[in-house]
């Protein structure tokens, strides 16, 4: 068993249950799950440069850019240099990629395959609450009262990008940016690729990935 500081990745698209399966290996083997959704979320509420710069993007329906992401990421990262990490969000495109090389090696990428199908049906299902960033889905983690936050009891929405109508191209974007990133650390030999439409049945194969390279801190059945 390697001794050394775990970098991780966790690929896949929207719907693809990354947040179910990221929470998972946190809890199951120590790991700091870094998430860029919620560094951006962070950011722009507390009205730092970077929170600012991405806000104006995603308030007009773009994509925040790379060295925007970049930027913030790596900053993070600076402060976790002896944690164990898995990076959720990030890199997304092969720029992002390139500048996570420049400061580490990355020891393990998994990515979820998800069919089509299941992908659109998800999100379609998914209602949010905003500030927190805690997703909800209508058919298997709904929340205890119909539109409702468990927590705060605020109301839940659905992301424009989430109806029906925008699915379809939410995925084929992601499907077009991903790609040379998979394909890059699929040539290092770091990537493993998980298919399946149950997040339940994926995770023991997620697991054993993980146990080969660090020491878990509880069982898989403890989930």
């Amino acid at each position: 068993m390697a001794s050394k500081l775990l970098r991780a990745v966790i690929l896949g698209p929207p719907g693809s249950g990354k947040g179910t399966v990221c929470q998972r290996i946190a809890q199951n083997f120590g790991l700091q799950h870094l998430s860029s959704g919620r560094f951006l979320r962070e950011n722009i509420k507390a009205n730092t440069e970077v929170g600012d710069v991405a806000k104006q993007y995603i308030e007009k329906g773009r994509l925040v850019p790379d060295h925007v992401i970049t930027r913030m990421m790596l900053s993070e990262l600076e402060n976790r240099q002896d944690q164990h990490w898995l990076l959720d969000g990030f890199p997304m495109t092969l720029v992002q990629a390139e500048a996570l090389d420049r400061i580490c090696d990355l020891d393990l990428v998994i990515t979820l395959n998800i069919p089509f199908e299941t992908l659109r049906d998800r999100l379609s299902r998914r209602w949010i609450h905003p500030p927190s960033g805690r997703v909800y889905n209508l058919d298997f983690n709904p929340p205890l009262v119909h539109g409702v936050d468990d927590v705060t009891g605020e109301r839940l929405v659905q992301q424009e990008d989430d109806k029906p109508e925008a699915v379809n191209v939410r995925l084929r974007q992601y499907k077009e940016v991903a790609k040379p990133v998979v394909n890059l650390y699929k040539s290092r030999g770091v990537l493993h690729q998980f298919s399946g439409t149950d997040t339940d049945k994926i995770w023991p194969c997620v697991y054993t990935v993980f146990s080969n390279k660090i020491t878990p801190i509880q069982s898989r059945e403890a989930c």
